[in-house]
């Protein structure tokens, strides 16, 4: 929760119960988080999330923009 609103630059949300949601009628996103049994390794248990994304009223390069976003914030130690 600390890093989604930088994510998503700052566009205010709403959430509930696990679903985030920005925009009106015509135009917006719902990301919807759905648990999922924790990783373990180890002595390390890391907490997991399925992460449902949906748009409306984007264009194809703006939702490319939005995860490249995304994912910079959310990106964890890859290589």
């Amino acid at each position: 929760m600390r890093l989604l609103p930088a994510a998503v630059a700052g566009a205010p949300f709403i959430a509930e119960d696990g679903v985030f949601t920005h925009g009106d009628a015509d135009r917006g996103w719902r990301i919807v988080l759905t648990p999922l049994p924790d990783l373990t390794i180890g002595l390390i248990r890391l907490e997991r999330q399925r992460a449902a994304f949906a748009f409306k009223g984007y264009s194809a390069g703006e939702i490319s923009d939005f995860f490249k976003r995304f994912d910079l914030y959310f990106a964890r130690g890859g290589g």
